[in-house]
């Protein structure tokens, strides 16, 4: 494993809620922990159609509406959740298993709403609000970017 592999590794983990892990590659051994307080990956959108995978472009998204909430208070309302890592998206566990949420599930804080895999991991990726799943953004098994979308859900 070369510098540029630990570095992008160790940024992969900053921006996931893995709390440590440990690549055992050809005699070398590389753990890498994450510190103590997270980054919360939700944020509110204004319209569905309003997100944008980049997080610059995201924030002037949300900040309009706040503005002027009397336009749109149904979509104001809206939070997505995002993917917290780059990897491959999918709704169920394994082949023939349950899919974790469908639209019109309620979902709280801590419950498993999809996996992403990364470098041959599986993380449970959970949600940080309680509320309804309005929206499924991404198909399953497609590969997602750091950041994308993945659900709009509507906060109770």
């Amino acid at each position: 494993m070369d510098i540029k592999q630990i570095q992008e590794l160790v940024k992969l983990i900053n921006k996931t809620n893995i709390g440590e892990i440990t690549i055992e590659e050809e005699g070398v051994k590389i753990t890498v922990k994450q510190k103590k307080d997270p980054v919360q990956h939700i944020v509110a959108s204004a319209q569905p159609q309003a997100y944008a995978p980049q997080p610059a472009a995201a924030a002037p998204a949300a900040a309009a509406p706040a503005a002027k909430p009397a336009e749109a208070p149904k979509a104001d309302n809206l939070v997505t959740i995002k993917s917290p890592m780059i990897g491959t998206f999918y709704r169920q566990s394994g082949p023939g298993k349950p899919i974790f949420v469908n639209v019109g599930d309620e979902v709280e804080p801590g419950k498993v709403v999809c996996i992403i895999e990364a470098m041959k991991l599986f993380n449970e990726i959970e949600s940080e609000v309680k509320g309804k799943i309005v929206k499924v953004l991404v198909e399953d098994a497609s590969p997602v970017e750091y950041d994308q979308p993945l659900f709009l859900v509507e906060p109770n």
